[in-house]
């Protein structure tokens, strides 16, 4: 994209799905953010008390683990640096071999690990002393985003496996350290399940934390979506051979049939006269479904947004949420390429089946909590 805007012919080792990925995350991490401070000030979450240990020397165990990890690290960063030019043609590939710099690594550890021995001798008491500290809500967002990070990943690719079953049985290894491959409800159901998990261990209910991570998952699948658009990642709609209807004349034609040119996939027929890894475009146009989930995503954002303040039952915002992604996910598969299996008789995708039950428990979560609310009195 950089190098299609301006002219250039830079090579980047940011590959484009993974930095709107990342993307996706952080912006999701900051609207959860804003949602648990809101909360706590609000009375519906407390803060929590924990006691840790102040004024402890660094033990030969915690410089020893310190000086491993960072001569990992330092081990891989280091080669990156040092054979630039091999890690930005694939940075999958550089990032998951053994290749590195063991000097850079060396060095880099014992720079930490002293870093590590300063600063904890630095405040060292004889002898230590344990403190009750108050960690906020908000203060939550950051280990959430790790576990949504580690769990997300785990689930989207575990469900891809069952998705592409033979596939994954053909080349099991590839599939398991490949970085496509991702499916969004795996990625969804086991993070949400982790999230679920660790909040409950911190005195937060599933009700007030759902429904502040239910704007922010909307928002982020939203731009999450833009990383399959602009990589062109396979994940598109069907054939689109129609003329575009009059009435959408105002709309640039790449919004209605795209042919996805230089698709990360190596997909369709050669460009004539391109030259490199990526040099490819579908022999015919479709439908760019990445870019209307993207657009319906914001829709369903701004009305999250818009009404998180005024509904005061717990639950009620996501129960909206599920409503909302079930409906909208539902709707894309019909225009949308897909592995299709049979169920009960019926050629359905992975994502319908999902979709409909995530529509139907967020109607009886809705249901459920509007019959059991009871309002306090005035």
């Amino acid at each position: 994209m950089i190098n299609s805007l301006f002219g250039t012919h830079i090579n980047l080792p940011v590959q484009s799905y993974g930095f709107f990925l990342a993307l996706a995350f952080l912006t999701g991490t900051w609207l959860l953010y804003k949602e648990l401070d809101r909360k706590e000030k609000e009375g519906l979450i407390k803060p929590t008390v924990r006691k840790v240990l102040r004024g402890k020397p660094a033990t030969s165990w915690e410089l020893l683990l310190n000086f491993i990890i960072s001569l990992l690290i330092g081990y891989k960063i280091g080669g990156m640096i040092l054979d630039y030019p091999l890690f930005t043609d694939d940075p999958q590939k550089y990032v998951l071999s053994v290749q590195g710099s063991w000097l850079l690594g060396f060095l880099f550890a014992l720079a930490y690990t002293y870093y590590v021995y300063y600063r904890k001798n630095s405040k060292k008491l004889d002898p230590p002393v344990w403190e009750k500290i108050t960690v906020h809500a908000r203060e939550q967002a950051l280990p959430i985003l790790f576990i949504a990070v580690i769990a997300g990943v785990i689930g989207a690719k575990i469900f891809n496996w069952f998705e592409n079953w033979n596939d994954f049985i053909r080349d099991p290894i590839g599939s398991l350290v490949s970085f496509s491959g991702l499916t969004f409800y795996g990625g969804l159901i086991v993070a949400y399940g982790s999230i679920l998990y660790y909040t409950h261990r911190q005195n937060i209910n599933w009700k007030n934390i759902s429904d502040a991570a239910a704007p922010g998952l909307i928002m982020a699948y939203g731009i999450g979506r833009i990383g399959c658009q602009v990589a062109g990642d396979g994940d598109w709609g069907i054939v689109n051979a129609t003329v575009k209807p009059g009435w959408l004349s105002f709309i640039p034609n790449w919004l209605w049939a795209y042919d996805y040119p230089h698709n990360i996939i190596n997909e369709g027929v050669l460009i004539p006269g391109c030259s490199g890894p990526h040099c490819f475009q579908l022999a015919q146009p479709v439908f760019p479904t990445p870019v209307y989930e993207t657009l319906m995503a914001v829709m369903i954002f701004v009305i999250l947004w818009s009404i998180r303040k005024k509904i005061k039952m717990p639950g009620i915002i996501f129960a909206i949420y599920l409503m909302f992604n079930g409906i909208e996910r539902f709707l894309i598969e019909t225009i949308r390429v897909n592995t299709r299996f049979y169920l009960m008789g019926m050629s359905v995708t992975q994502a319908e089946v999902i979709s409909t039950f995530i529509f139907i428990l967020g109607l009886a979560l809705f249901i459920i909590l509007c019959s059991t609310f009871k309002k306090k009195p005035t």
